[in-house]
């Protein structure tokens, strides 16, 4: 059967080319958007230490990244942009979407704000509406859930009236849209949104041609299952291949089952020609203590591995979708210290606060593996068993000390009752240990409801008991 894509092919610009994907299973053409497979990073400024955007932005250049993806619509980052040859996704926050949804006007004004303003020195190629919107299902935000799909489709239409056709639109979901995700041939969302979100996002993506996002993280897939997930496959490196018992299909990573379970739940509502992109992927090169896997060496390997896979000409694709080009965005580009949660979510970039490589990484996939330095053995592969505490860090400000302790120790609970004046953990009198033992007595009591050992960043995990004489402090046990 011919396809005319003359009328397509009017829309795109310099070398931009149509993929033409066989899918294994079905025997389909797939006549996708225009995309590279050059790699492109996650530009988050969740940290108070982190370079300016002119310096973060030559940073990207010189580290040859094909792509920048940030999380909102800045006028800073957008101007700098301008004129360099990234192409760049911007996205619209979760708290526009309800008014871009409701009126048109809305979307105009939001589209001659953040894209005719800069467009198209600065190439801007996807509109990414939300984040993670379905990953969340509060009474506000299922609110928002109904929305995101006519937001989607204002934001389109306004792309249009200014005739623009080579700006894709689309949303990031997390792997939590799924009811079952394994083998990938069982792949199904969620009964809560398949037929009220997914079907009409399916739709809006198979109209315009647009992509499929996913945050895709095989870190948490292993390190949660640990047990039956070889950490080998999870980086790219097992010796052992997976065959899903009713496709067939061998499987040779996580990635790649993750990416094909995406494939099969769109397959079952229908839609068998859309094409999926990597949103967010990566691994972190830290954290706390408990969290096992997270090294400098498993992130250097993962994403190593992980450009080398989405870089090789032809595209490999996946089982499901063999030479498939899977636009794939790494995050991130920094370590951000103002994000919130347990440790690794501070530590999932490419490069320290002072823009300095946590590890070599090359984005163009040019270099061998075999070319690298040694990378630091890795220390916590395995869980570790045993006690922890939570103390003050090293250099921490003695006065965001004193109100991270007063916070501590207005939670009720008995939390620092052994700090009053001839209790036993008074002395020595000193913010820094009395902020030690708050911040331990506090994790330790309300660890189960969510608290971590953060305050800011003034506190860090440690395996060795701070406690003195008389004074015992509380702590974890793993």
């Amino acid at each position: 059967m011919l396809i005319d894509i003359s009328s397509e092919l009017r829309t795109l610009e310099d070398s931009d080319l149509f993929i033409v994907l066989t899918n294994k299973l079905s025997s389909f053409c797939l006549i996708g958007a225009a995309t590279s497979n050059k790699i492109g990073i996650n530009y988050g400024q969740l940290g108070n230490n982190l370079p300016s955007p002119y310096q973060s932005i030559q940073l990207i250049k010189s580290m040859e990244a094909g792509q920048v993806k940030i999380y909102d619509a800045s006028p800073e980052i957008l101007k700098l942009l301008s004129g360099t040859n990234l192409k760049v996704s911007i996205m619209v926050q979760n708290h526009e979407i309800i008014d871009i949804s409701s009126s048109q006007t809305s979307a105009d004004q939001w589209v001659q704000n953040n894209v005719l303003a800069y467009y198209p020195e600065t190439m801007i190629r996807f509109i990414l509406v939300g984040n993670e919107i379905l990953s969340y299902s509060s009474p506000q935000d299922q609110q928002i859930w109904h929305n995101l799909v006519p937001a989607m489709h204002k934001i389109k239409n306004s792309l249009i009236t200014q005739n623009i056709h080579n700006i894709k639109v689309g949303t990031p979901l997390a792997m939590d849209i799924f009811q079952t995700s394994f083998p990938p041939s069982s792949g199904e969302f969620r009964s809560d949104i398949s037929n009220l979100v997914m079907l009409p996002l399916l739709n809006f993506l198979n109209q315009t041609k647009s992509f499929f996002f996913i945050d895709v993280y095989p870190y948490f897939a292993w390190s949660t299952n640990s047990i039956n997930i070889s950490l080998d496959f999870a980086l790219f490196k097992a010796t052992q291949n997976y065959i899903d018992p009713k496709s067939g299909l061998v499987y040779t990573n996580l990635l790649d089952q993750m990416l094909d379970s995406v494939i099969f739940a769109v397959e079952k509502l229908g839609y068998s020609n859309i094409p999926i992109a990597i949103s967010e992927t990566g691994w972190p090169n830290s954290g706390d203590i408990e969290q096992v896997g997270a090294n400098i060496y498993n992130a250097a390997t993962y994403n190593r591995n992980l450009i080398k896979k989405m870089t090789t000409k032809p595209a490999l694709g996946t089982p499901a979708r063999p030479g498939l080009v899977i636009p794939t965005f790494i995050f991130s580009l920094f370590d951000e210290n103002q994000k919130t949660g347990p440790g690794i979510e501070r530590h999932w970039g490419l490069l320290h606060s002072d823009g300095i490589s946590i590890y070599e990484i090359d984005l163009t996939g040019k270099r061998e593996l075999s070319d690298y330095k040694p990378l630091p053995a890795p220390q916590n592969n395995q869980p570790y068993k045993g006690k922890v505490w939570c103390v003050a860090a090293r250099g921490a400000d003695v006065m965001s000390l004193s109100t991270a302790l007063t916070y501590a120790c207005s939670q009720g609970n008995e939390t620092c009752d052994a700090l009053v004046p001839g209790k036993e953990c008074y002395e020595p009198l000193s913010v820094f240990w009395h902020a030690s033992f708050a911040f331990s007595s506090y994790w330790s009591q309300f660890r189960s409801m969510g608290a971590t050992c953060h305050f800011n960043g003034l506190a860090q995990q440690t395996t060795r008991n701070p406690s003195r004489g008389s004074c015992n402090f509380p702590s974890v046990t793993l």
